[in-house]
């Protein structure tokens, strides 16, 4: 007999977890999840939101078995679904988790269970609800942004770079991106004398955007590169005035 299964106990959609949370309990509970690939792994690093739904379920004379389908919403834009598999071997056993990239792995180890060949699912609908989060403005790449973060407020040498605040919140980037803002200073400065100004932003932990504003240029005794960062572009354009303004 069929009968749905009491979800009570089990994370709900509306559950408070953060993305990177929902899938750490996920994979320290799964006996098998040394067995996803890496890349499956390394897409969800930079997971915005998640949803987590009962899928289908089966009790019969003190067996159960019951699947979960947990979705995430990428920085791409992209969704990643994984399957889990929750059922217990013998009436009264402890119940036993396991994970699956795809539909056709969970109906493989599905049919390894010892239920009837003609055992039926109680099936539910699937509606996957990932909360929005804001329209990124980038496009992002992971690739130890912490760290690239954590290196560029330590080249600033200008006394107003941003503090110990930014620097927390650039701790918990997962992607990054730079690019180049073109438009010059008023004064362009002395011959030989140059400006770059770049926008470095970052995809927060939370989903959250941040960019700094590093300005590059040469105006210094002896004409070597100084780098200095601003928490905003008319502040970086600002400094690069001033800058320009003491050699013209």
């Amino acid at each position: 007999m069929s009968v749905p299964y009491e979800t009570a106990a089990y994370e709900s959609p509306d559950s408070p977890e953060s993305p990177e949370e929902h899938l750490a309990r996920l994979l320290g509970r799964a006996l098998n999840s040394f067995e996803l690939p890496d890349e499956t792994l390394r897409r969800l690093d930079c997971a915005l939101a998640h949803d987590g739904s009962l899928h289908s379920a089966h009790h019969s004379a003190g067996l159960h078995r019951e699947t979960y389908r947990h979705t995430w919403l990428l920085a791409d834009g992209s969704a990643l679904t994984l399957w889990e598999l929750v059922h217990n071997t013998a009436p009264g056993a402890e119940p036993q988790h396991e994970v699956y990239v795809d539909e056709e792995e969970l109906r493989t180890a599905t049919s390894r269970l010892p239920f009837p060949p003609d055992a039926a699912d109680f099936e539910l609908p699937v509606t996957v609800q990932l909360s929005a989060p804001p329209a990124l403005r980038q496009v992002y790449v992971p690739d130890r942004s912490a760290d690239h973060g954590r290196r560029l407020l330590r080249r600033a040498e200008n006394a107003d770079r941003p503090g110990a605040e930014t620097a927390a919140l650039l701790a918990t980037a997962r992607a990054h991106r730079i690019t180049q803002a073109f438009g010059r200073p008023s004064r362009a400065g002395r011959p030989g004398q140059c400006f770059s100004l770049y926008e470095h932003a970052f995809l927060l932990g939370d989903g959250a955007e941040l960019s700094l504003w590093e300005v590059e240029h040469t105006v210094t005794p002896d004409g070597r590169h100084m780098c200095e960062v601003y928490a905003s572009e008319d502040a970086a354009r600002d400094a690069m005035e001033r800058r320009a303004a003491q050699v013209s």
